[in-house]
């Protein structure tokens, strides 16, 4: 095979996606699925191509295939990989790649491991079918003051307001959307210590230093200007209250601005923190959430600083 019958098998960003994860380590392709967020046809498909034209080959593991790039590249193809391996490795797509495939490799481990955990494997199945897989986090707002206010701002339908009400003292949840807050009124008529305000985020219904902490929970994607936004969180919070922004990390998922509405393909921490600087919010800190292999959306970040 000539390296000019190799080109088409590169030509394509998802090809060359596949390459990049494939190029250390053979995967199935339900977990290459997981990775690139995929339908199984569309990722069988372009393997069939990177098949065909040399770049990878296949084997038979019980019921299940295992990809891997193929061994006996040339040098012209090998030289020819490195020049697109390149390109490719820098873009953000391929970060994220990375940062499912840790979570899938991960999952892999724990597969692996089952056998030689023994007790501890029987009581942690047992502790998800009595508590929940999640129930460590639905703890975790104990660690919250009680004494706290906090501020829902962009609160939705409600379901974190609700989550937050019974440890602390008071909840204020915002929304610019009457129709959500219709919703939220619904689902929080029995928390007593939650009260819902109408009104947009750049321009906060909420009185200057009423705020212990004020969280920013996928609602930041939506506003038209997320500096004002912060700048207002910042106002509503008092000497050394706390802003939490829980959001998407940049992404190249331009559809979303058709299908969902959003008008930012997520956040990066400059970006982020120069707002946050501006806002006269300091320790700032910016860190991304591990991927769940279940979600089908973008990485997330959580994003923390302080009002001194």
């Amino acid at each position: 095979m000539t390296i000019f019958d190799r080109l088409n098998g590169l030509a394509d960003p998802t090809r060359s996606r596949l390459l990049l994860l494939l190029e250390r380590r053979e995967l199935a392709v339900s977990e290459l699925c997981a990775v690139l967020q995929l339908p199984q046809s569309t990722v069988s498909r372009h393997l069939k191509l990177l098949a065909d034209d040399g770049w990878v080959e296949a084997r038979s593991e019980g019921t299940t295939r295992q990809y891997a790039m193929a061994a006996s590249l040339g040098g012209a193809a090998q030289k020819l990989w490195q020049t697109v391996r390149d390109e490719v490795a820098e873009t953000g797509a391929a970060r994220h790649d990375a940062e499912r495939l840790r979570g899938v490799l991960a999952a892999r481990r724990q597969t692996s491991q089952a056998f030689f955990r023994g007790a501890a494997a029987q009581w942690d199945g047992l502790r998800a079918e009595l508590f929940g897989r999640r129930a460590e986090l639905a703890a975790l707002p104990a660690l919250l003051d009680e004494r706290w206010t906090v501020g829902d701002l962009g609160c939705g339908t409600g379901q974190l307001a609700l989550t937050l009400a019974p440890f602390v003292r008071r909840v204020i949840a915002v929304d610019g959307s009457k129709a959500m807050l219709a919703a939220a009124r619904r689902r929080l008529k029995d928390a007593g210590n939650v009260e819902l305000r109408h009104g947009e985020l750049e321009a906060l219904p909420v009185e200057r230093r009423a705020l212990d902490a004020a969280v920013l929970f996928l609602v930041l994607h939506y506003v038209a200007e997320p500096a004002a936004v912060i700048a207002e969180a910042a106002r509503v919070l008092r000497p050394g209250g706390r802003l939490l922004v829980v959001d998407m990390a940049p992404h190249e998922r331009t559809e979303y601005r058709q299908q969902l509405g959003h008008l930012w393909q997520g956040f990066g921490a400059e970006q982020l923190g120069s707002w946050i600087e501006s806002a006269g919010l300091t320790a700032f800190r910016y860190l991304q959430l591990g991927a769940d292999p279940e979600a089908r959306g973008p990485l997330l970040f959580a994003a923390t600083a302080r009002r001194n």
